[in-house]
């Protein structure tokens, strides 16, 4: 039965399956890839997922940026804060999604495809190197009408946050756009990520639709010297680039938009529409010792983030929010939060 229950915040992108295993260079080099490689799955690499599993002893991860996203922000949030939209198939990696999610609180409405298997992401760890290798399946098979069912709908309209990751922009921008429409015609906050430099490099166009209606964006500096690339903007620095990118066009003019840049350990930067002066905050200090798996720490930092707008922090607050959460996965092995949970202090 569908549920009638309503979570302030909604992320929408592709939902994966991360099957991360201890490899080595042989595994690499059977599977036909190179050490740190992030690639899309070709006939003769499917077999890896199920080797990781059977031979690897793999972690099994609720992965995918959004729904990493929306984990991180229920960690941070009160029960019942965050639900989450994709496409899955119609089989077991499916049910361990379901069930990975329900564990850490997020409420999950999949479209099921009948034909395309449940996306996955295997990731090889040979010491501190991660080499990717992604089958989109059926998170390439989202469809608008799904997101128009009523229940859906109903729940879309008592959120009160919604956040796109940029990869769905490669999907179905309808449905980013229906949200997006919604937010700005009831005032609520929409935030974009851009999740890859190869979005705003290959998929101009489908960004330059939703952008305008994008209260705050988050990028890394790569997805922010190449956004500024493409659409032919002339900044010598990150800063100046910021600020370029918050004073676009934007449709909801009772929200300026915000910038957010993390620039790994330098500081994050925030871009106002409207402010000449660019903030800088900088990032929590950690011992190298203690870094475990950097992998799925941009989606942590706005996990972090996305929690206080829910809560509607100051957007220093937010930043500190991102960057403690950031901080914590780090420290974790595969795109993970601790537990026993650890509590914000501010």
């Amino acid at each position: 039965m569908a549920s009638t229950q309503s979570y302030p915040l909604l992320c929408l992108e592709n939902p994966l399956l991360d099957i991360s295993g201890k490899g080595d260079d042989a595994m690499i080099k059977q599977y036909g890839m190179k050490l740190d490689d992030t690639v899309l799955a070709e006939p003769h690499q499917l077999g890896l997922y199920d080797d990781l599993i059977n031979n690897r002893d793999a972690k099994l991860v609720a992965g995918g940026g959004a729904q990493n996203t929306a984990r991180g922000a229920q960690y941070m949030l009160p029960p019942n804060s965050t639900w989450y939209i994709g496409c899955v198939g119609k089989d077991q990696y499916a049910d361990t999604l379901r069930e990975a999610c329900k564990k850490e609180g997020v409420h999950v409405e999949y479209r099921v495809d009948e034909k395309a298997p449940t996306g996955r992401c295997g990731v090889i760890i040979t010491g501190h190197h991660r080499t990717m290798c992604t089958d989109l399946a059926a998170a390439n098979e989202y469809k608008l009408d799904h997101l128009k069912q009523e229940h859906i709908w109903k729940m879309v309209e008592a959120s009160k946050v919604y956040y796109v990751g940029g990869y769905h922009l490669t999907v179905c921008v309808p449905a980013a756009m229906a949200l997006a429409e919604h937010a700005a015609a009831t005032n609520k906050p929409f935030l974009l990520g851009l999740a890859a430099g190869f979005i705003p490099q290959f998929f101009k166009d489908q960004l330059a639709q939703v952008m305008p209606y994008a209260d705050y964006v988050f990028a890394n500096e790569n997805e922010a010297k190449t956004w500024a690339e493409t659409n032919g903007v002339s900044a010598d620095s990150i800063p100046e680039i910021a600020k370029k990118l918050a004073n676009t066009d934007k449709v909801n003019k009772k929200r300026p938009r915000t910038v957010i840049i993390t620039q790994g350990t330098e500081p994050t930067l925030v871009a106002v529409q409207g402010q000449d002066e660019v903030q800088e905050y900088p990032v929590l200090a950690i011992e190298d010792n203690q870094i475990v798996d950097t992998l799925g720490a941009g989606d942590a930092f706005a996990a972090g983030f996305l929690a206080g707008v829910v809560s509607e922090d100051s957007v220093e607050s937010c930043v500190k929010k991102g960057q403690w959460l950031a901080k914590l996965s780090i420290q974790e092995f595969g795109p993970a939060y601790p537990y026993p949970k650890k509590t914000y202090s501010g």
